[in-house]
């Protein structure tokens, strides 16, 4: 979501691969590859939230252009001539997946990832064996990973910084982009940037009021519902069994939509659509968490 940036009724036509596509005034580069069926990777750009232009994984190459193009920002321009996949774009694009890949754990990130670095040809291996966040000197030929304890302070999600690709959703979301919180931001700098609370506090003790959005954007697991981190944990975490039904949050007028993931007849997590003029995919610490109430999760969470 552009926040109203396209012109209706205006439009510019611009060549994606070759191909002459035609779009409202005002988008976005991205926004034109998808009319024209192109799909572009990303990791930091999000619908419902401001592009921030940090995964560079969006890149394409723009004729007249000396450097790669972000593709979520960058708006279109009568004539652009635009390649996705050209040799320069796809060798961008595997440095990028592959640094990540190299430094820090996407097990638990989309399916989409996976299947682009495969696309991509990425090999985070030959960085070297993944060294511990924490060494003074790693082995000479291993790779500097995030590692690190999770996060779990609690009841309601975990943070496990080692799986976090610094994407700065979850600071939009918490800021003014969604909840006007301001509970996180990015601390550091390099490699020792990390998402931060205010002076590092314990989430408890921070400004944060649990409404979860940041689990709701985040593209790696990084964070995460603690029953979905309890039963991944205990090995019994299975999308493939799990049904989603949309149901409206009943605890007040406003009328949210909720995605309720069910397995085993038990609700494991509650996200809410993107599409939805009422949220976009942005709920409170009720509508998100306050699911509790119609089951019993014994002593799993105290």
């Amino acid at each position: 979501m552009n926040r109203g940036a396209a012109v209706e009724g205006r439009t510019v036509t611009v060549s994606i691969d070759g191909r002459p596509v035609e779009v409202e005034e005002g988008s976005t580069i991205r926004e034109a590859c998808v009319a024209a069926g192109v799909e572009v990777p990303t990791l930091c750009y999000l619908e419902n939230l401001a592009p921030v232009n940090v995964c560079r994984v969006c890149v394409v190459e723009l004729e007249g252009s000396r450097a790669l193009v972000p593709s979520c920002s960058r708006k279109v321009e009568p004539g652009m001539q635009v390649r996705t996949d050209s040799p320069r774009v796809r060798q961008s694009r595997r440095m990028v997946l592959e640094l990540l890949a190299s430094a820090t754990d996407l097990s638990a990130a989309g399916e989409e990832v996976h299947r682009w670095i495969e696309a991509y040809g990425a090999e985070p291996d030959r960085w070297g064996e993944p060294a511990p966040y924490t060494a003074d000197a790693p082995t000479p030929g291993s790779a500097v990973t995030l590692e690190q304890p999770v996060k779990v302070d609690n009841p309601l999600y975990v943070r496990d910084y080692s799986r976090c690709i610094l994407c700065y959703k979850c600071v939009e979301a918490c800021g003014d982009q969604a909840q006007f919180t301001f509970a996180i931001a990015v601390a550091g700098r390099g490699f020792d940037a990390h998402i931060s609370t205010e002076y590092d506090v314990k989430l408890p003790e921070s400004a944060c009021v649990y409404c979860g959005n940041c689990i709701g954007v985040c593209p790696t697991g990084a964070l995460m519902f603690r029953s979905e981190y309890e039963m991944r944990e205990a090995g019994t975490w299975d999308p493939q069994r799990q049904t989603v039904t949309d149901t409206i949050c009943p605890y007040c007028g406003v009328g949210c939509t909720l995605e309720l993931h069910v397995q085993d007849n038990r609700i494991v997590k509650v996200t809410s659509p993107l599409d939805r003029e009422v949220t976009r995919g942005h709920l409170c610490v009720k509508g998100r968490f306050g699911f509790e109430f119609v089951q019993d999760r014994g002593s799993a969470t105290p």
